[in-house]
């Protein structure tokens, strides 16, 4: 999964109309139109070869997708007293994407003001066992002796499970 396909799965997850992503990713601090927004959710048509995967019109990177779950954030809590750690801590993806769905859990979690009881239901509402100490793991800062990276089927997952929640 790449950064638009969460962008698009998280998208339809929640139901989040184009307007509102704009103001989202205002409030992250990326500054956007509702134009661009359709253009990192839609993909190009031009595939006429048959064998080209379809791309998206405009792809985001990393720091894009974070202030947009940086958004959802305070959009769900309210905005933050800005001190020197939460600063430091505003970004914590990497370039490589390794650790991308990690991010998307945590900042998801956040937002949502999920326990780790509610994400394992979650999970487990569509299909998905995952173990208390598991999930911990998965949400623990890269660079602990018990960090575990993510895989996309626990991110795909999990972005399932809240379309189903929250689009009842």
């Amino acid at each position: 999964m790449n950064n638009n396909d969460i962008l698009t799965r998280l998208r339809y997850a929640l139901d989040i109309k184009d307007a509102e992503m704009v103001e989202i990713f205002k409030l992250g601090g990326v500054e956007t139109t509702k134009t661009e927004v359709q253009n990192m959710l839609s993909k190009s048509k031009i595939n006429t070869d048959g064998e080209t995967p379809e791309e998206y019109v405009k792809m985001i990177d990393n720091k894009t997708l974070e202030s947009f779950l940086n958004g959802c954030i305070t959009l769900k809590r309210g905005p933050q007293e800005e001190t020197p750690e939460t600063i430091k801590n505003r970004f914590l993806m990497t370039d490589d994407n390794r650790n991308v769905n990690n991010i998307l859990l945590k900042k998801m979690k956040i937002a949502l003001s999920l326990t780790n009881e509610e994400m394992i239901d979650i999970l487990n509402d569509v299909g998905v066992t995952l173990s208390k100490s598991e999930l911990s793991a998965v949400l623990r800062k890269e660079g602990h002796r018990n960090y575990k990276e993510c895989g996309d089927r626990y991110a795909r997952n999990f972005l399932k499970g809240l379309a189903q929640i929250y689009r009842a």
